[in-house]
């Protein structure tokens, strides 16, 4: 019985860990954010992909374009998606090694801090890629009417 942890050390790490917690679910809600607008971006896709079929010459080029933006705005959704995961399971990594090194009365400060730093890492870079993204959305925004010399028809 004597190499039971005491209440207070597993306090203690539950206390270290509440933060990372905190951190988890804001990244999960940033995770819900990302993947509503992937799937905004391929339905839009699936519609110019629709009127392409029915496209004359003149036009298929400009759905064609379109697409190629999509499909590039798409690809930078998916890395924004995969870093942001990658940092979700780095930060719960960091709670399990917490736990562990509590557990096994072994020092896992190195190991807890190095596994945050590349969680803190891999969300910037996701972030980094959701602005990219971001930018080539607004880029390309058209806003008004389209002028009369533009149009189709």
């Amino acid at each position: 019985m004597a190499d039971i942890l005491p209440v207070n050390d597993i306090a203690h790490v539950i206390q270290l860990s509440v933060a990372p917690v905190f951190l988890l679910s804001g990244v999960g809600a940033l995770l819900g954010v990302l993947t509503s607008r992937l799937a905004r971006v391929v339905d839009r896709a699936r519609r110019q992909e629709d009127r392409l079929e029915n496209a004359a010459p003149p036009r298929d080029a400009e759905i064609l374009d379109e697409l190629a933006k999509l499909s590039r705005r798409a690809r930078l959704m998916n890395w924004s998606i995969s870093l942001v995961t990658a940092c979700a399971l780095l930060i719960s990594s960091v709670i399990v090694v917490l736990f562990a090194g509590a557990l096994l009365r072994v020092n896992v400060s190195l190991l807890a801090a190095t596994l945050f730093v590349t969680a803190m890492i891999a969300l910037i870079a996701g972030l980094v890629a959701f602005l990219r993204e971001i930018y080539l959305a607004t880029i390309h925004l058209r806003l008004g009417p389209i002028p009369v010399g533009k149009r189709a028809g």
